[in-house]
């Protein structure tokens, strides 16, 4: 996983700001009336895709675990998965299981799709040995049907249909790959401003101001890294500005954090950054 760098110099324009952006905190959406209700695994897809060639970066090796964790926040956002609660003798957030709380369909084939494997496993698996399995990263044969498999095309056949991307094929010189570019730049270009906007105006030095869904997609676009290129289009002051403040959530522990969290989902966050330290 790369890290957030300082530059020298810039010779892009600062992105254009959009207009009239209303913060739902009550809601974890983060975002505009114009804006569609994306899950977290497209939003991060969807900040690592290239805009024209319709595909990740091929240097990127995190994204794929990113995704995974994406789905484990998403589904403690909705209230399906929790960490099992804290003994008299307290534990560390990587050594406490994560517990089906609610095991009700969410409509979405990816969370359905972890949320039963989650609920069949026993003994239940800590975040960071989870996110291995979703990714396919074990030693052992037996755990491999965990696997959740072709993630980002999944992600990107649902963003089709949600007129976010198209779908065309790109040749290379010894294979075509299927592609897909984006058709509605304006959605992305919302999400952007978004997240720069909650580094920026919308900043605020103690996390538990900000939405439960906004400090997700932070961390989360650091694990996938994809955060960098999410400030790449500021000016260079407002770019140092923004890396210094993701990087104070990022350098917290999240042991610490994790002693001042109000809901379950807040715990599983801080135990998704543990997870990606420790790795």
């Amino acid at each position: 996983m790369t890290t957030l760098t300082k530059r020298n110099r810039r010779s892009e324009a600062p992105a254009e700001r959009c207009s009239n952006a209303e913060e739902k905190t009550e809601e974890e959406q983060d975002t505009d009336s114009k804006s569609l209700r994306l899950t977290l695994m497209e939003e991060i897809l969807l900040l690592g895709l290239k805009d024209k060639e319709g595909y990740t970066s091929f240097w990127n090796d995190s994204i794929s675990s990113g995704l995974r964790s994406c789905i484990l926040v998403e589904l403690a956002l909705r209230g399906r998965i929790q960490l099992e609660p804290q003994s008299s003798r307290k534990r560390k957030l990587l050594h406490r299981k994560v517990l089906v709380k609610s095991s009700a369909p969410t409509g979405d084939v990816l969370l359905d799709e972890a949320l039963k494997h989650i609920k069949s496993t026993e003994p239940p698996e800590n975040v960071a040995c989870w996110i291995e399995l979703l990714t396919g990263e074990t030693w052992n044969p037996l755990k491999l049907h965990f696997q959740m498999r072709n993630v980002r095309e999944r992600l990107a056949k649902s963003l089709v249909e949600k007129g976010v991307l198209t779908t065309e094929k790109q040749t290379f010189l010894l294979f075509d790959m299927t592609a897909h570019p984006l058709t509605d730049s304006s959605e992305k270009q919302r999400l952007v401003q978004r997240l720069q906007d909650s580094l920026l105006e919308r900043w605020s030095n103690d996390w538990r101001r900000m939405s439960r869904r906004m400090l997700a997609l932070i961390l989360l676009a650091h694990a996938a890294d994809v955060l960098e290129n999410t400030l790449s289009s500021l000016s260079d002051e407002r770019y140092d500005t923004a890396c210094s403040r993701s990087r104070s959530l990022l350098d917290a522990d999240p042991e610490l954090e994790s002693a001042k969290v109000t809901t379950p989902a807040e715990e599983v966050i801080w135990a998704v950054l543990a997870a990606f330290n420790r790795s």
